[in-house]
């Protein structure tokens, strides 16, 4: 038996990724009880993108924005879980290769998501801190709090400038909420825990190489978003493109530079891919190019969800989805009725992106919200973007937590979780 997995007279559909759509779909899938889902990710628990940053901020503990694949199909016996990293698609056999074995398909569905894109920039990737899973958060939480203690104990003003100057790349919505809660932290956690540095010594730099922050929202959003910045005292560089990094000093494009010891790197995606994809499947960010169906071009049997997807049969979207949650969802709920539809001989319904708006929080009553007929800013908008988020968190416990720790931090101003805690290596033996 390939992965310990036992035939089946149903078609089994292998998902490669436990993202949103990878996720959904399996869950669907789970329900009809017509299907053999075989669920591959690299780690066992499924991670909320949307709240990292609050993870690398030390606003939530990363317990609180994963949920384990296993908790989710206890009561699903045909639904396997594995933890293996996929390396390879053999389509003419239908198998894919993984570092724990081949796997037989009779549905694949890829839903690997999307990692940093660093465009090119070797150095910088080798010093700048990315932002794209649970453990780099963690990272990120550490070397902030750790370049704290260090410029606590620093011989001068240049030398403890390097550790308390950030800088974040990247004016999307990660970006923002990165740059947002780092600026309230400053305001209201280091003159607290940190009483013998000056707070105003600490400078926030958010860098864009747009006219504008959050450009994929509405001038309004972009604006107050820029404008709520602003007033936190971040440092904003428009029009402004990193070229090179060293762990030390953030050069430009215009030859302007910053002493930093960090480096946040949230200035795009790019998606993940395998070996043995045909380049014409592939277009520009890895993504694979779909039909309406999702079905992956040059494939049999071979689909594609969220952000590795590129659908353009919608003249709204002719690049693509925008690369979120949301487009993910909608694509693994109706590609679960289609593969259904494919059992019982039903024509396949076409996919139509139903697109809810965007929202970014810059912090405490500062958010932006682009809904399909409304545009808020401010309180209303951060309201409704804490209670979204929390709807969309898999697990009670999980809600519970997320909803007590904000609670806490809204009327405290404070949170406990500042922790340097360094991974354990064992000494080696000579």
């Amino acid at each position: 038996m390939q992965f310990n997995i036992p035939d089946s007279s149903f078609p089994r559909v292998v998902i490669v990724g436990g993202g949103f759509g990878g996720l959904t779909l399996a869950r669907r899938l789970a329900k009809t009880k017509q299907f053999q889902v075989v669920l591959i990710d690299k780690n066992n628990y499924h991670q909320f993108q949307p709240l990292f940053y609050q993870v690398a901020m030390a606003g939530l503990e990363p317990s609180s924005i994963s949920f384990p694949f296993r908790k989710a199909f206890q009561k699903d016996p045909q639904v396997f879980v594995r933890m293996a990293e996929v390396q390879g698609l053999r389509a003419t056999e239908q198998e894919i290769d993984t570092n724990i074995g081949p796997l037989h398909y009779d549905h694949l569905i890829l839903a690997m998501g999307a990692d940093t894109n660093w465009y090119g920039k070797e150095q910088v990737k080798a010093h700048a801190i990315p932002m794209k899973s649970v453990s780099e958060a963690l990272f990120l939480r550490n070397a902030i709090f750790e370049d704290y203690e260090r410029a606590v104990t620093a011989k001068d003003y240049d030398d403890r400038q390097r550790f308390l100057d950030i800088v974040v790349v990247g004016g999307g919505a990660t970006g923002v909420e990165v740059a947002g809660s780092l600026a309230e932290m400053k305001r209201h956690i280091i003159s607290k825990d940190y009483r013998d540095l000056n707070r105003d010594e600490i400078h926030i730099h958010l860098i864009d190489g747009a006219p504008k922050l959050l450009n994929a929202m509405s001038a309004e959003a972009s604006d107050k978003a820029e404008e709520f910045l602003r007033d936190l005292g971040v440092v904003i560089w428009l029009n402004t493109v990193v070229r090179d990094y060293d762990g030390h000093t953030v050069v430009m494009n215009d030859g302007r530079s910053i002493q930093s010891e960090k480096v946040i790197w949230a200035a795009g995606i790019v998606g993940n891919t395998l070996t043995g994809i045909p380049t014409e499947s592939l277009v520009r960010g890895n993504r694979l190019l779909c039909d309406e169906f999702n079905a992956v071009k040059g494939l049999q049997n071979v689909y594609a969800l969220g952000d590795i997807a590129q659908q353009s049969h919608e003249a709204k979207w002719p690049n693509g989805h925008p690369q979120v949650a949301q487009p993910a969802m909608q694509q693994g709920q109706l590609l679960a009725k289609n593969l259904l539809r494919l059992t019982q001989n039903k024509p396949l319904k076409a996919f139509k992106y139903l697109d809810l708006g965007s929202m970014a929080t810059i912090g405490r009553h500062r958010a932006v919200a682009d809904l399909p007929y409304w545009k808020t800013q401010g309180f209303m908008a951060w309201v409704m973007w804490l209670f979204i988020h929390l709807l969309y968190i898999l697990g009670t416990k999980n809600k519970i937590f997320v909803f007590l720790n904000w609670v806490w931090n809204y009327i405290t101003y404070d949170q406990s979780l500042r922790l340097v805690i360094k991974p354990w290596r064992r000494e080696s033996v000579k």
